[in-house]
């Protein structure tokens, strides 16, 4: 009837406080290979395969460009991955993971014309 409980050690990450108020919209997109992804990494699509990846402003395949923004850690080392981005809602500029070239003034207005507002 009962069963015994069994412990063991797992680890986590800390919280990570990326959501200002709200709850905001996902989707699904597929991360581009080669790289581990944090969570609040702000993400930018290539216009060639439609695959997301870290923006970064000297960029000229289209990520350059954010949109997207990472909802949790992912492991993409190993090849592309499926994730989940909050493509709208109130977010953390602190939380933010921001690739080379981009400061959340070079950010705040692309990512306002696709729905995700961030605070200062």
């Amino acid at each position: 009837m009962y069963e015994r409980a069994l412990f063991s050690t797992q680890t986590h990450t800390a919280a990570v406080n990326l959501i200002r108020a709200g709850a905001p919209l996902t989707r699904k997109v597929v991360l581009l290979g080669g790289a581990a992804y944090a969570v609040g990494s702000v993400l930018g699509t290539i216009t060639a395969n439609k695959k997301a990846t870290l923006s970064v402003a000297a960029a000229t395949d289209g990520s350059q460009a954010p949109d997207l923004v990472l909802a949790y850690d992912v492991d993409a080392t190993g090849g592309d991955v499926e994730a989940m981005a909050y493509e709208k809602g109130d977010l953390v500029g602190e939380a933010l993971v921001l690739g080379a070239g981009h400061t959340l003034a070079s950010i705040r207005e692309p990512l306002r014309d696709k729905g995700i507002t961030i605070s200062a």
